[in-house]
C-alpha cells in the first residue's frame, strides 16, 4: 500500500527533509552570455553618440552662431518705436505763419506693457483714464484698434498735453502704471484764433482726423518719423527712456495764396453785413460768406464763411463739451447754424439776380436780344402762351420804360429777364437749352475743378434732370407733371431762381471771366510748397485760364458796360454803395428767395448777394479783384451784402470804405 506524504504549501520538495526542515541548495553564479554583452556594447555605443551630438551642438551655437544669437538676445531687450515727425507750418502768400507747432508733453500708454490679468489691467485704464480726465472708453478703443491692425509695440496716446500738475503726480506714481510713459510731442497752434478756419481745418491728435487745408496738403504737412530704441522686459514692458536712433523729419512747409490782411477784412465784412441785416430788420440773418479772387489767375485772397470755429479746441484735450460750445456737435450745430460748414465752398443759394449777366450772354450769343434794342421794363409781366395767366411780378412795382441791356442790368429789371427766359423757353426742341449750356461752360452744375479737395457742383436745372429727378417712384402722385419743363422754369432761371443753386465759389469765378476778358480760371489756395531749408518742392500747378469756346467778346463788353453802370449810373442797384468808391468798380446786386428752416420758423427769406471786381474799365490796370459776398438771409442785396464786399475792396486797394447813401436795390 502506497503512503502518502502530506507537504507544505509553497515549499519545493528538493527543499525539505522527511522531518520538514528546508535544505537550502547552492545558487549558480551569474554568467556574462555573448548575446548579453552585445546588447551592453550597443547601448554604450547609443550614449556615447548622444553625448557627441550634445557637444556637437553646444560647439555650434557657443563658437559658429554665437555672435548671431546674441543679437538676437539682445533684440528681445530693445524695441524699435516710431517717433512722430513736427508738421509742416501753414503760412499765407507773404509768409505770414497761420498754423505752426508747440511742443507739449503727452501721456502714453504701450499696450504690451498692460498687466496680463485682465482685472489689473482695467483697474489700471480706469485709474489712468480717472488721473488724465478722458474717457476710459476711449482708451480702450485705441488699444482695440491697434490689436487689430497687428502694432502692439507703439505707445497710444492717451492725453495730447498734459498740465504740470498732471505730469507730476504720474512721474511720482510711475510703478502704478506699468506702460506709462510720458513723452515730447507737438499740437498745433493757430496764431490768428478763428482766422480761416474752414479753409485751414484742423488736426485731431488723438484721432488724427484731419479736414481743410490740414487734410488737403497732409502728405506735405506730416513729415518723415523718426525712430527710436526702447529697452523692454520679456514682457515688452519698457524699463529705459528712448534713445533716438534715426532724427524726425519736420512736414513741409505749404505757402498759401491767402493773404492774412485780407480774409480778416473778409470775416470782419461778413458780420458787419449781418449786422446791417439785422439793423434793416432782417432777424433771420445769421450767416453767409465772402469769396475774393484773382481773375487773372484765380488766387484765392480770401475765403471767409461765417459763423466760424477756434480750431484750436481741437488740440490737446479734445471733449464734447469743448466741442458743443464751438457748435461743432450734431445737437449744437444746428443751434450756431453749422460753424464747421465752409459755406464759400460747400454753401448752396439761388444767385438771384447776380445770375442775369449769364443769362444776357447767353440771350446775346444765341441772337435771342440785341444789345442796345429797346424791351419793356414794367411792373408785372405775364407769358403771352400761359393759359393761367400767372403774374410775374418786378422787384421795383413803379417802373415803366424801355431799356437796352446794359440798363437793364445795372437797374436789375425783372420783367426785362422774363421775356428773355420765355423766350428760351419757346425755342425749337433741336435748339435744346442753350442758357444751361452756357451756363456749364462757365463751371455752374459742376466742380470748380480746384485743387482745394471735394465740393458742391451745384445744381443746374435742365429738362434731363426732371426726368431723372421726378419718377414714379420718387414722386407718385404727380410725376408725369412735375417732370415738365414749363415756361415758369425758364423764368425762373433767367433771374437766377426756381430749382437753380450755386456756390460763392462758382459766382467768383463766373464773374472772373466777365473781368478778365472771358478766360475761366480755376480757384485754388497753394502758392508753393517748401523744404525747411527753404528750397521749393515740385507741385502740379493748377490750370491756366482757358477761353470759353465760341464767346464773342464784342457781347461780353456789352455786360461788362452793364455791370459798370450798376455802380456808377445814379439808378444803378449798388451806386449807393460804390458811387464815390476810390477805385472804379463794377458788379451786381441780388436778392435771392429761398425756403429755409430755423429754430421755430420755416418759410421763404432773402439771401442777400453782391459780385464784382475792380479796377473796372481801367485801360491802365486789369482788374485785381473778384469779390463775391452773400449774407444768408439778409434781405435786398445792396443793403446788405454790397456794403460787405466794399469793405474787402478797401482794404485791398488800402483806402477808405465810403459812407453808405441811398440805397435804390433788388
Amino acid at each position: 500500500m502506497a503512503s502518502t506524504t502530506t507537504r507544505r504549501p509553497g515549499l519545493p520538495r528538493r527543499a525539505r527533509s522527511e522531518e520538514g526542515d528546508a535544505e537550502q541548495t547552492p545558487v549558480e553564479p551569474y554568467r556574462l552570455t555573448p548575446k548579453v554583452a552585445r546588447r551592453v556594447a550597443l547601448l554604450g555605443a547609443l550614449v556615447l553618440i548622444g553625448f557627441a551630438a550634445l557637444l556637437g551642438r553646444l560647439w555650434a551655437l557657443q563658437v559658429l552662431a554665437g555672435t548671431h544669437y546674441a543679437a538676437r538676445a539682445q533684440a528681445n531687450q530693445l524695441r524699435t518705436v516710431r517717433v512722430a515727425a513736427p508738421r509742416g507750418l501753414i503760412v499765407d502768400r507773404s509768409r505770414n505763419v497761420l498754423v505752426t507747432n508747440k511742443a507739449v508733453t503727452s501721456v502714453e500708454l504701450w499696450p504690451s506693457g498692460l498687466p496680463k490679468v485682465y482685472a489689473r489691467r482695467v483697474a489700471e485704464l480706469r485709474a489712468l483714464a480717472h488721473i488724465t480726465r478722458v474717457n476710459v472708453r476711449q482708451v480702450t478703443r485705441l488699444i482695440l484698434e491697434r490689436r487689430r491692425a497687428g502694432d502692439m509695440l507703439d505707445p497710444v496716446v492717451v492725453r495730447a498735453t498734459a498740465p504740470g500738475p498732471m505730469l507730476t503726480y504720474l512721474e511720482e506714481r510711475a510703478g502704478d502704471f506699468p506702460g506709462l510713459t510720458l513723452a515730447r510731442s507737438f499740437v498745433r497752434r493757430y496764431p490768428h484764433g478763428a482766422l480761416a478756419a474752414q479753409l485751414l481745418g484742423y488736426v485731431a491728435q488723438i484721432s488724427q482726423q484731419r479736414s481743410g487745408v490740414e487734410a488737403q496738403y497732409d502728405a506735405y504737412l506730416r513729415g518723415v518719423a523718426g525712430s527710436a530704441r526702447v529697452r523692454v522686459d520679456s514682457l515688452g514692458r519698457p524699463r529705459s527712456d528712448r534713445t533716438l536712433t534715426t532724427q524726425p523729419q519736420p512736414g513741409q512747409t505749404v505757402r498759401l495764396t491767402i493773404d492774412t490782411g485780407l480774409q480778416l477784412a473778409a470775416q470782419n465784412a461778413l458780420q458787419y453785413g449781418i449786422q446791417l441785416a439785422h439793423n434793416n430788420h432782417q432777424w433771420a440773418a445769421d450767416g453767409g460768406a465772402i469769396v475774393a479772387l484773382n481773375p487773372q489767375d484765380g488766387s484765392i485772397l480770401a475765403l471767409a464763411s461765417s459763423p466760424t470755429y477756434d480750431p484750436a479746441v481741437f488740440t490737446g484735450r479734445v471733449t464734447e463739451h469743448k466741442l458743443a460750445a464751438q457748435g461743432l456737435t450734431p445737437k449744437s450745430a444746428l443751434d450756431r447754424n453749422y460753424p464747421s460748414l465752409d459755406r464759400a465752398l460747400d454753401g448752396l443759394y439761388p444767385p438771384g439776380s447776380t445770375f442775369k449777366p449769364l443769362t444776357a450772354i447767353a440771350a446775346l450769343q444765341e441772337h435771342l436780344v440785341k444789345p442796345y434794342a429797346f424791351y419793356p421794363c414794367t411792373g408785372t409781366y405775364v407769358a403771352p402762351e400761359d393759359l393761367a395767366h400767372r403774374v410775374w411780378h418786378n422787384w421795383d412795382p413803379n417802373v415803366n420804360q424801355g431799356m437796352d441791356l446794359p440798363t437793364a442790368l445795372a437797374q436789375s429789371c425783372d420783367t426785362y429777364f422774363y421775356r428773355v427766359g420765355n423766350t428760351f423757353f419757346d425755342l425749337p426742341s433741336d435748339r435744346g437749352q442753350p442758357e444751361q449750356r452756357w451756363a456749364r461752360a462757365f463751371g455752374f452744375g459742376q466742380a470748380s475743378g480746384t485743387d482745394m479737395g471735394l465740393m458742391q457742383a451745384g445744381l443746374l436745372p435742365t429738362i434731363g434732370w426732371r426726368h431723372r429727378t421726378y419718377t414714379r417712384a420718387s414722386d407718385s402722385c404727380c410725376w408725369q407733371v412735375d417732370r415738365l419743363w414749363k415756361p415758369g422754369d425758364s423764368i425762373q432761371l433767367a433771374i437766377g431762381q426756381g430749382d437753380l443753386l450755386v456756390t460763392p465759389l462758382q459766382m467768383a469765378r463766373f464773374y472772373a471771366a466777365i473781368a478778365n476778358g472771358g478766360k475761366l480760371v480755376t480757384p485754388h489756395d497753394l502758392l508753393d510748397v517748401e523744404n525747411p531749408n527753404g528750397t521749393i518742392v515740385p507741385t502740379t500747378a493748377p490750370a491756366a485760364p482757358r477761353p470759353i469756346p465760341g464767346l464773342d467778346p464784342a457781347y461780353l463788353k456789352v455786360v461788362q458796360q452793364g455791370l459798370f453802370e450798376g455802380t456808377h449810373d445814379t439808378f444803378g442797384t449798388s451806386y449807393g454803395v460804390f458811387g464815390n468808391f476810390p477805385v472804379s468798380i463794377a458788379g451786381k446786386t441780388g436778392t435771392a428767395q429761398k425756403i429755409v428752416t430755423l429754430a421755430g420758423y420755416k418759410g421763404e427769406q432773402d439771401q442777400s448777394w453782391w459780385c464784382g471786381y475792380g479796377p473796372a474799365n481801367d485801360p491802365k490796370t486789369p482788374p485785381q479783384l473778384v469779390v463775391c459776398a452773400v449774407i444768408e438771409n439778409g434781405g435786398e442785396g445792396g443793403t446788405a451784402a454790397a456794403p460787405a464786399a466794399e469793405r474787402v475792396f478797401a482794404k485791398f486797394f488800402n483806402v477808405p470804405a465810403t459812407q453808405t447813401g441811398f440805397i435804390h436795390s433788388d
